[in-house]
């Protein structure tokens, strides 16, 4: 291997952990209140609350499902596909690289919930006049981000 793939390696690897340990800060951080208080209703700012979810589902709680065996055929889909996102990360030598590392980072965070508390535990509400967006959490946001960065390269590679 050479020099250029190993430093992409080990910033590859880097990103991975940070976004990783962020993910987890923040889910330990939220799961310790809980365990003190009992709940998790945190009134933040006329935008923001924290509310704990168990999502038992995929991102902000799609295809939720109550039987174990569906849960475990969708978790494992969820490691299929981040074996595909390393095979492409692998293989890209743009930008991208770092959009799909993203990506990885944040479902590499929910998997971990997902076996170890067979949920996710999901709790940044997002709101505006009383309408609510999906709750989340902090993989979700850089599983977001990733995906929105690929989009948006496409479309500019789309236009040369």
């Amino acid at each position: 291997m050479n020099s250029e793939k190993i430093k992409k390696v080990i910033i590859g690897i880097i990103l991975l952990v940070l976004i990783f340990f962020l993910d987890r800060i923040t889910k330990i951080l939220i799961l310790n209140i809980v365990e003190e208080t009992g709940k998790l209703d945190i009134y933040v700012n006329s935008f923001l609350n924290l509310y704990l979810v168990w999502n038992k589902g995929i991102g902000f709680g799609l295809l939720s499902f109550d039987q174990k065996s569906t849960y475990n055929v969708i978790s494992f889909l969820i490691l299929l596909i981040n074996l595909i996102i390393i095979y492409l990360i692998y293989n890209e030598k743009s930008i991208k690289t770092y959009f799909l590392l993203a990506i990885l980072g944040g479902s590499f965070g929910n998997l971990f919930d997902r076996i170890y508390y067979n949920a996710v535990p999901d709790f940044i509400d997002l709101n505006y006049k009383g309408y609510h967006w999906f709750i989340f959490n902090v993989a979700d946001i850089f599983i977001t981000l990733g995906i929105l960065c690929l989009i948006f390269s496409e479309l500019l590679n789309y236009k040369k």
